[in-house]
């Protein structure tokens, strides 16, 4: 049995109420022991996925100095060059950048605070390169926060609270979406010593939707019983994981777990990966108090989001 278990929504959101009852009760379970599940039955379709992958690679593909002008850092909108980003500082870890590149965009309305639109609603950057990207993403980016809040009802239901107990912080929430390319071993030669596509890490949200391609190098879990199990692959399927803050608003119910995406692999020198990974929070300026026990097993400090969040990027900026 995978340690990380596939559960399909469809049940959820077309289903009767017991049917509904079993879904909310299994993400219950895979939240409370591994901290992620596979998710099908989620209605976004294949092929916007597959056409955003095509349209980024050839964003990709240009030559640097042309992805050059839409160069960022972590938590900007654009362009993150290879060895911007090191995600295994996030726990402490010290490791060397992470072995990748990224096309980020997010949510982008401003609530008229600076000091919130500053960090959390950015522009979007559209390369005039690839024009079909602005379309896409677009679509895209409201197909994931449609889905996220559908996932934070079924979070609330899993654990027998009000529909809207997560999505009322949710109603000009921050995200971001990143696609990220993990290029070839051909390409980039042998990893340093703890090098990683993705270091070990935490995410620091409330849910990521991970779109991911299947591979040597790709993405594994820690187990406490296991150790370091790779994630299954199932096709037109999202790994859905508990970030940081989830795993606070809930009292540490549910597990931020540990993940890393592994290195390219010599069995594989020219394998490249494109990952989507939509990482969704809620509104920047809500407080965050742990949801009490019998429910919550621990109790913490409430926390603003905007303060909480800021903190962890902060933590994985090389440079």
């Amino acid at each position: 049995m995978d340690a990380v278990p596939t559960i399909d929504l469809a049940p959820w959101f077309h289903g009767d109420e017991p049917a509904r009852a079993e879904v909310a009760a299994r993400v219950d379970a895979a939240l409370r022991e591994i901290g992620f599940l596979v998710i099908t039955g989620h209605g976004v379709p294949a092929a916007l996925r597959a056409d955003i992958r095509a349209a980024a690679r050839r964003f990709f593909a240009l030559p640097e100095e042309t992805k050059r002008a839409y160069a960022v850092t972590i938590g900007e909108r654009g362009w993150l060059p290879p060895g911007v980003e090191a995600n295994g500082y996030a726990e402490g870890t010290p490791t060397p950048p992470d072995l990748k590149e990224t096309f980020a965009v997010g949510a982008h309305e401003p609530v008229g605070d600076p000091e919130i639109d500053a960090e959390w609603f950015l522009p979007n950057v559209w390369p005039g390169e690839v024009p079909e990207l602005e379309r896409l993403l677009t679509e895209y980016l409201e197909r994931m926060r449609a889905l996220s809040n559908g996932l934070l009802e079924l979070c609330a239901a899993a654990l027998g609270l009000a529909p809207g107990f997560f999505t009322s912080r949710a109603d000009h929430p921050s995200y971001t979406l990143n696609i990220n390319r993990y290029p070839p071993l051909s390409q980039v030669g042998p990893p340093e010593p703890g090098q990683f596509r993705i270091g070990p890490h935490t995410d620091f949200g409330t849910v990521t939707v991970l779109d991911r391609q299947d591979g040597v190098g790709g993405l594994q879990v820690y187990s406490d019983e296991a150790g370091w199990v790779n994630a299954p692959y199932v096709e037109d399927s999202f790994t859905i994981n508990v970030g940081d803050l989830l795993a606070r608003w809930t009292g540490d119910r549910w597990k931020s777990n540990r993940h890393r995406v592994l290195p390219p692999d010599p069995s594989a020198p020219d394998e490249e990966l494109v990952s989507l990974i939509f990482f969704y929070e809620c509104n920047p300026d809500a407080v965050i108090s742990s949801v009490p026990a019998p429910v919550g097993r621990v109790e913490h400090e409430p926390v603003r989001a905007h303060d909480y969040l800021l903190g962890k990027l902060n933590a994985i900026t090389v440079g």
